[in-house]
């Protein structure tokens, strides 16, 4: 199991990456109350512009009145064009009367441990 944490602003974030052979199980987490708000499957295939670039189709499935679909939406697919893998990403963020540039924050700071995740997997 891969971890990385950060803090961004009063949030504390952790996303977890799980080797399973070729493919990656992650969760991504964190606030006043981690839970599952969403689930995004990735599934890597050659680009339809250009064979020789990898794509990947994502699938969500959300918990009704959660907010978290584009960002695993956006994780899911990042490491699997990266990885040339096939990922599934939990993600489940809560934080009390969040603002719109903590949202903000926390999207910007999860994509970034995405990248950091996907260093450590390489």
């Amino acid at each position: 199991m891969i971890r990385v944490k950060k803090t961004s602003g009063r949030i504390s974030l952790r996303i977890q990456a799980l080797c399973l052979g070729k493919d990656f199980c992650v969760t991504v987490s964190g606030g006043d109350q981690e839970h599952i708000g969403a689930v995004a499957l990735a599934i890597p295939h050659p680009s339809q512009k250009d064979k020789n670039k990898i794509s990947a189709t994502v699938s969500i499935l959300a918990i009704p009145g959660h907010k978290e679909d584009e960002l695993a939406k956006n994780v899911a697919r990042k490491i699997a064009v990266a990885l040339n893998a096939t990922v599934s990403v939990s993600c489940g963020i809560h934080i009390d009367n969040a603002e719109t540039q903590e949202i903000e924050n926390i999207i910007a700071a999860v994509m970034d441990m995405t990248d950091t995740m996907i260093r450590k997997l390489i």
